[in-house]
């Protein structure tokens, strides 16, 4: 449910009144705007009844949610979200972009791609410490040595760094990591979701290979029912009948999910398609989509990757994407940090 409360209300009326929603065992978020005060009221509101709370003195309007997921919602929320990380802003009015290799591998390739996409303007370090694979003779990743090699890289850097867990056991490795990544195959793993909303910690959410808007936003709502608001939603592609493409890239998913939702939404070119060459158009698309940034694979050589080298940019060919990307997220009159 969403009460309006009226701009005239006076600040103990207003104080009274969400006192007495929070009586009923009910949780109340505050979202104050420029010229009203949105109320998101969280629990069973069954036995509310509408007229009663439309005649109280502080009431402008009341109206149902029919939509499962609410704190999501941006009608629970109408103003965007923005977070706050390490001096950097992810939302709207804002574009970040979070750069590096699909998998740390050593220190020197680490080093080396993130001085690189420093030095071409991505403000965020990403790398996979932790890999899930379809194959299990595929490479795994470094685990906890790939996380002890990508804090040495932020320190190198200056970066904030982002990288995927599997599972819940793990988040006390994941103490100085920046951003935690859920990857598309742990979308819908309740129990990390749960585990994640209990942590204040930055959680960049992705899509799921087949799963639907109103899914993903349900995901996201379990991070942000534990009481961690600070989700940042992934679009990285969804499985269709295409045989060309690793996957087709849903670029429609950024308007409607942010007149769903007030969270952020970037874009993972990379895995889309997973096909270098086509990394830099659908970015253009993303920019021109409305996206609040990228996620974008570089390696300093993708022939010789681990673990997806075909998708990968090599720091030339990210610099160069970098600044085309600049000049377009100037012309949207986006800051780029």
């Amino acid at each position: 449910m969403v009460i309006i409360l009226k701009s005239t209300a006076s600040q103990e009326t207003r104080k009274e009144f969400i006192e007495s929603m929070q009586a009923r065992g009910l949780s109340v978020q505050v979202n104050e705007g420029s010229h009203s005060i949105v109320l998101g009221i969280l629990g069973d509101t069954s036995a509310l009844d509408l007229a009663t709370l439309r005649a109280n003195d502080a009431v402008e309007d009341v109206k149902r949610i029919s939509e499962p997921y609410k704190a999501a919602n941006r009608r629970f929320h109408p103003l965007d979200t923005h977070i706050e990380i390490k001096g950097r802003t992810i939302g709207e009015g804002f574009f970040s972009v979070i750069a590096g290799p699909c998998s740390v591998e050593s220190e020197a390739q680490l080093s080396e791609v993130a001085e690189a996409v420093k030095k071409s303007g991505a403000g965020f370090l990403r790398g996979g410490a932790y890999k899930p694979r379809t194959s299990p003779y595929s490479f795994q990743g470094l685990e906890t040595d790939g996380i002890q090699l990508l804090l040495k890289a932020k320190k190198l850097t200056g970066l904030p760094i982002v990288t995927e867990i599997m599972s819940e056991n793990q988040l006390d490795e994941f103490a100085d990591v920046d951003i935690i990544q859920v990857g598309a195959r742990n979308m819908q793993n309740f129990r990390l979701l749960k585990e994640l909303g209990h942590c204040k910690k930055p959680i960049l959410l992705k899509r799921g290979l087949a799963n639907t808007l109103e899914e993903f936003l349900m995901s996201a709502e379990y991070i942000m029912a534990g009481g961690n608001e600070n989700v940042i939603l992934c679009e990285r592609g969804i499985r269709t009948f295409e045989t060309e493409l690793r996957n087709n890239l849903d670029i429609s998913a950024i308007p409607m999910l942010k007149k769903m939702s007030h969270l952020p939404v970037i874009i993972d070119p990379s895995h889309a398609a997973g096909i270098s060459w086509m990394v830099a158009p659908l970015a253009k698309a993303a920019i021109a989509g409305g996206a609040d940034g990228l996620m974008i694979e570089v390696h300093n050589n993708p022939k010789a990757a681990l673990c997806d080298g075909a998708q990968s940019l090599n720091p030339v060919e990210f610099d160069t994407m970098m600044a085309d990307v600049k000049r377009r997220v100037e012309f949207e009159g986006k800051k780029l940090n």
